[in-house]
């Protein structure tokens, strides 16, 4: 029973998160992320289920390594350093090198790359340099300790400067050198003048990268209408938009506000049943026809696709009644009327 609790401790299936639930511990100068809460759920980390099964292909280099909030990117282990999950590590960076956490390696995260860039083999991955050192990852807790702080600060700058935008966030890269500001606005907006004095502010290079309402969602997380963590800020890695179409397609109200997320723009989960409708809606007929009874005309209303049901409306004399009809019994109505049969009343 002692053994299956410590498997069950140090496999668990809980996500590492973000990096204030993370708690980073050093074991036989082994440095790794661990987890704080064991119930919190977190696309930046991946379940290697293949972690633990000897691998007798010819494994692959490739490593996925995951920094802050949502952004996770695909190194090449060169130099053949022996990594597992939750590793700290250095990489390579465009100025200086950055430290992430390693939360995929080999076949699977060779597949989760192919998945994701179109043209795999003409794809440029830059290198893991080393675990990180114990003074690789003060720098990187220092970083990240000054990011709130910057974030309020280049708000205050922004607004001075009568800038129609909102920084969101900021991530500091590891070794301090560069700091990414993440913002934003609905038009172009010419920040030189702000690069310039978030330079002689904080003293490292200044990279600025618009996003979108549903990735600021996604950062920042929170509770859906549903009770669960927003479908953004957990899962999913991808957010396309979504029209007022998919809305129309399943015969929900339109413009109506329950359908909207937190970031004020339609909700992702409104696709997930979307292609069901559409298999459903072609077992419809494209046109609702009347039916004839003999007591008089019934008019179609609305349709229900998943429960495969049309309402019906008829008056007889001064009775006004709604039927809900299976789809195959009205096909079936439909038929004898051609052939000029007419059933006594709606069933």
């Amino acid at each position: 029973m002692d053994n299956i609790k410590k498997l069950l401790k140090n496999k668990t299936m809980a996500c590492a998160g973000c990096g204030l639930n993370n708690i980073i511990s050093s074991v036989d100068n082994k440095t790794t992320v661990s987890d704080r809460k064991s119930n919190s759920c977190n696309k930046l980390n991946t379940y290697d289920w293949l972690d633990d099964i000897p691998d007798i292909s010819n494994n692959s280099d490739i490593v996925e390594v995951r920094f802050k909030n949502t952004r996770k990117e695909y190194f090449r282990n060169f130099n053949n350093v022996e990594l597992h999950r939750n590793d700290i590590v250095a990489v390579e960076s465009t100025n200086g090198h950055d430290v992430g956490i390693v939360s995929l390696k080999g076949k699977l995260a060779e597949l989760q790359l192919k998945r994701k860039v179109a043209d795999y083999d003409k794809t440029s991955l830059k290198v893991i340099y080393r675990k990180a050192t114990n003074s690789d990852i003060q720098i990187w807790q220092e970083a990240k300790a000054i990011e709130d702080a910057t974030m309020l600060k280049t708000r205050q700058f922004a607004i001075g400067l009568g800038l129609d935008m909102k920084v969101s966030d900021v991530e500091y890269q590891g070794d301090k050198r560069k700091a990414t500001f993440y913002y934003i606005a609905e038009q172009r907006v010419d920040f030189r003048e702000l690069i310039k004095v978030l330079a002689d502010e904080f003293k490292v290079k200044i990279e600025m990268k618009q996003i979108g309402v549903r990735q600021e969602a996604g950062r920042i997380g929170g509770i859906g209408s549903c009770g669960r963590e927003l479908c953004c800020s957990t899962w999913r890695t991808e957010l396309p938009s979504v029209s007022q179409s998919v809305v129309l397609k399943q015969n929900l109200t339109p413009n109506a506000e329950k359908y909207l997320g937190q970031c004020g723009k339609l909700k992702c989960c409104l696709t997930y049943e979307l292609e069901n409708y559409l298999e459903a809606k072609e077992e419809f007929p494209k046109e609702l026809l009347e039916i004839e009874t003999k007591h008089g005309t019934a008019v179609p209303l609305k349709i229900d696709v998943l429960k495969r049901t049309i309402w019906y409306y008829q008056k007889i004399a001064s009775i006004e009644s709604h039927v809900e009809m299976p789809l195959n019994r009205v096909k079936e109505i439909l038929i004898e009327n051609k052939k000029g049969i007419k059933p006594e009343k709606l069933e």
